[in-house]
């Protein structure tokens, strides 16, 4: 299993026919048996094992209730509250990301799944088609106005890559990884990008190597995918093989790149001076099955 999709790891069943039957889902939501996770805003309350605090539901405070779906015999809920409800050490989807990937309990599916309905939620208040107030229905999963405009959660494709020169497999082999002026000195990752509308995945992959640092790429291969709903966005993650070496950066976009080998990785994040992306990012999953195995150090 590849680090990312330790965040996939126990999908639930998200009991879609289920959330217009509100006496079913008022059924399940008075069953002891059931658990509801708070989102205050955007910020959940960890547990000291690394996952996140789930509560019965004659527990939960007033708010929001997102039906989230059935898994192991429960039924599983979360409340939507605003962000004044969060107490001392609440933290947001990122905070809780690496201890949601090791918790034993598999709750990341879950969490995502809440924190991107509540982030969609917080952030669509009106019709897009006629400015009305929007009302959510449907345990969550839709909003409509009063003129019968539904809107549905939204989910942007991005794609990411990690493009790759020389002989495969050989000591000179090189990947391309890049900086953006605003993080920390030191780190790099994978390049990035929206898709847009009407362009193939590969299509997006080419382009955006080719706007961030004017490297011309050939041949696309898919690898994988992660929801990450930071806020709302599904990272499809790519390699691909490079036509051209040469390097410029858009500085709008990035401010540096660079074509690293194996040992050049290896060493750099012995000696602290690389620092990757996260161990439960799809970017580190990308590196770490070009370079062959597991490095040091993350963000």
């Amino acid at each position: 299993m590849h680090v990312h999709q330790q965040l996939s790891d126990g999908a639930h069943d998200r009991a879609g026919a289920r959330r217009t039957d509100d006496a079913w889902v008022a059924e399940r939501w008075r069953d002891r048996g059931s658990r509801v996770l708070v989102v205050a805003g955007n910020l959940v309350q960890p547990t000291e094992g690394g996952g996140v605090r789930w509560i019965a539901p004659s527990e939960a405070p007033d708010g929001l209730r997102l039906l989230l779906g059935e898994r192991d015999g429960r039924t599983w809920f979360a409340v939507v509250v605003p962000v004044e409800h969060a107490g001392e050490g609440w933290l947001p989807l990122r905070g809780v990301l690496t201890g949601l990937a090791e918790s034993a309990g598999r709750e990341a599916p879950l969490v995502l799944h809440a924190l991107g309905l509540a982030e969609w939620l917080r952030a669509t208040r009106f019709c897009p088609r006629c400015g009305g107030r929007l009302v959510p229905r449907a345990s969550g999963h839709e909003l409509a106005c009063a003129e019968g405009h539904v809107q549905f959660p939204r989910t942007d494709p991005a794609v990411i890559m990690l493009v790759t020169d020389g002989e495969p497999g050989s000591a000179q082999e090189r990947c391309l990884l890049g900086r953006q002026a605003v993080w920390p000195p030191g780190r790099f990752s994978t390049l990035a990008g929206f898709c847009e509308p009407g362009e193939s995945l590969e299509d997006a992959v080419r382009r955006e190597v080719a706007e961030e640092t004017g490297v011309r790429v050939g041949e696309v291969t898919y690898v994988g995918n992660q929801p990450w709903p930071l806020p709302a966005s599904l990272m499809l993650g790519f390699t691909g093989r490079a036509e051209t070496t040469d390097i410029t950066v858009d500085v709008d976009e990035i401010e540096d790149a660079r074509w690293f080998t194996r040992e050049d990785l290896r060493a750099g994040a012995e000696a602290g001076e690389l620092v990757l992306p996260g161990g439960v990012s799809i970017s580190r999953s990308l590196i770490e099955g070009w370079y062959g195995g597991p490095l040091p150090g993350s963000w």
